[in-house]
């Protein structure tokens, strides 16, 4: 047998769980043709062999939960998931799609929501638009040098815009016409049909809009009534696909209907992935009811997951602008106002604090954010002495000012030049552990492209890595690394529905070799990378080089010691995995395989 590649002598992971052995990989075609003993496969001529000994070989991981829905159209290789071993990301979360909406309405929904710059966004869709339906959208990505592969949620609030316009679709007065309820289901029917894995939806409140006619009001998705959604849901129930949905944390209710709606009951069950599970720091014992309401769903016949991000939730901020500050009256006042001048008339009103310091100190009601300025630390500013303090040791500092003084203060004087940090959940290691392990929690969730100087979680699987293999070292091991593997690739692919997440004979060629030795502390290091499509902006990114070794998608490598190959983003090494489909790899010749090794 001929191979285009072989990787030789990794210890080799399939993606199921099974126990882990060192081995040969050939490869052919895009998929693995051969796992053999190591030393036993020869190569050919013209065959690449890659060296991994003492080497990780494990299926390429999966991102659930991204908002690249922007960035691909501008920049397919979306490298920074790729360097990291994610080589299958899922677009159209929390409601937002592009698939229907013009540039100003994706420009006034992802803008604000997402933190990306409003003007790019519209940018981007107008100039790239060439569809008018999810056909043509998965063929023109797949006419795009796509890096990753892709699968994709249709989303609700994209298609309410696209039928009622975006100002109707955000009012509380008004609902679907019968025509236009029809318009949504052949939509998403239609999205089903060309092989998405099914739809998202969002009830989250403080998720707000961008622009001047619709701004700050909430989602479209949000002002959706329950026949509306019900009608939506029961094509997702007859096609077996999913829905991706966020719940309004505000009302237990609407929680507790997102659990009984996956049960089926006297009709087919609704495969439900719900956001999401987070040990936050406002109220430590949320956490506890994830796990056995999951279970207790379970148990009663329905198909229910929680999405997690495995790591600490550790966010970063320009002044004012995070959105958890949507999440309360006096924050969301603030970022209401687009003019920095009035912004900072705002700031300095003592009414205005008065009201901000009383949503501070309330205790009542589900809250994302600890609202604690004392764990909050500033990482950078003009004013230098003010660097590695928190706000509320300024205000102490500062003859005892209340700690949202300190804050505001700060911000008017410096506006976005005072930057600072916090992590609001997922911050106890025990827990972390617990939830690695409970079955109706995914590992995913890592938000990639979206809140671009914010967060950046593109390697959480590999800190996940990290976790079980120093568990394991210090002798107090939660999980084996197969089941870590496992957990990050072929479980959430057979979940989902798509061609990924296995390496096996007759699997795809996604995969990523990592050296287990360069599992350390230099996963958690900060480091910025300019966007030269976002007019040269800098975002957060993780850049642990040395851990991934080489990087492969459909056969090909695409990142190699850290470092993009000649085919990144000049190629198509990705393709649209559409839902219960074998996906081939897209077509080379071996004389245009990457060298490695």
């Amino acid at each position: 047998m001929s191979f285009d590649t072989i990787i030789r002598g990794g210890r080799w992971f399939d993606g199921t769980g099974t126990p882990s052995a060192v081995r040969d990989i050939g490869i052919s075609g895009g998929r693995v043709t051969a796992v053999a003993v190591a030393g036993q496969l020869e190569p050919g001529a013209g065959t690449r062999v890659v060296d991994a000994t003492d080497k990780w070989v494990l299926p390429g991981m999966i991102d659930i939960h991204t908002h690249y829905d922007v960035e691909v159209l501008v920049a397919p290789a979306l490298s920074e998931s790729l360097r990291h071993g994610v080589t299958t990301v899922l677009l159209g979360s929390c409601s937002l799609s592009t698939v229907y909406l013009d540039g100003t309405d994706a420009g006034d929904i992802f803008g604000r929501v997402e933190a990306i710059p409003r003007e790019h966004v519209i940018a981007a869709v107008e100039d790239n638009k060439t569809w008018t339906g999810p056909a043509e959208y998965v063929a023109a990505l797949e006419a795009r040098p796509l890096g990753p592969n892709l699968a994709a949620f249709i989303g609700h609030s994209d298609m309410r815009s696209a039928t009622m316009g975006l100002d109707r679709a955000t009012r509380k007065d008004q609902r679907p016409t019968r025509s236009e309820q029809a318009a949504m289901e052949r939509m998403l029917a239609d999205a089903l049909d060309a092989g998405f894995i099914g739809m998202s939806s969002q009830q989250l409140l403080f998720d707000k809009l961008d622009g001047e006619v619709c701004r700050s009001r909430t989602l479209p998705s949000t002002y959706a009534r329950p026949r509306e959604l019900r009608r939506l849901k029961s094509l997702l129930r007859r096609s077996g696909r999913i829905l991706q949905s966020g719940p309004n944390i505000e009302n237990p209710l609407n929680l507790l209907s997102q659990l009984a709606q996956s049960v089926g009951l006297l009709r087919r069950d609704l495969k439900t992935s719900l956001l999401s599970a987070a040990d936050v720091k406002s109220n430590p014992l949320a956490i506890r009811i994830m796990g056995p309401s999951a279970r207790a769903v379970t148990a009663l016949g329905g198909d229910f997951r929680w999405q997690h991000l495995p790591v600490p939730f550790e966010v970063y901020a320009d002044g004012i602008d995070l959105v958890v500050f949507e999440e309360f009256g006096a924050g969301a006042e603030a970022l209401h106002l687009r003019d920095e001048v009035e912004r900072d008339e705002l700031l300095r009103d003592e009414d205005y604090r008065r009201r901000f310091r009383k949503d501070y100190e309330s205790k009542f009601g589900v809250r994302v954010w600890h609202r604690d300025f004392f764990d909050a630390q500033i990482v950078d500013c003009p004013d230098a002495s003010v660097i590695g303090k928190t706000f509320g040791q300024v205000g102490l500092e500062r003859g005892g000012l209340h700690p949202v003084d300190a804050f505001l203060d700060l911000v008017v004087e410096h506006g976005r030049a005072v930057r600072w940090r916090t992590t609001i959940s997922n911050h106890r290691p025990e827990v972390l552990r617990q939830m690695a392990v409970e079955p109706g929690i995914q590992m995913g969730f890592s938000d990639a492209g979206a809140h671009l100087r914010n967060m950046a979680f593109y390697n959480s699987g590999l800190r996940l890595l990290r976790h079980v293999r120093d568990a394991e070292r210090a002798g107090r091991p939660f999980m084996s690394v197969e089941h870590a593997v496992h957990r990050m690739t072929g479980e959430l692919g057979d979940w989902y529905g798509i061609d990924a997440g296995h390496l096996r004979v007759g699997d795809r060629a996604d995969l990523v070799i990592v050296d287990p030795e360069k599992l350390d502390e230099r996963l958690d290091a900060y480091a910025e990378e300019t966007v030269p499509e976002y007019g040269g902006m800098h975002r957060m990114v993780n850049r642990n080089d040395e851990t991934v070794v080489a990087v492969f998608v459909g056969g090909r490598a695409v990142f190699v010691d850290g470092t993009p190959t000649e085919a990144l983003g000049r190629e198509r090494t990705g393709s649209f995995l559409r839902a219960g489909r074998p996906t081939p790899a897209p077509t080379t010749n071996k004389g245009e395989l990457a060298d490695v090794g």
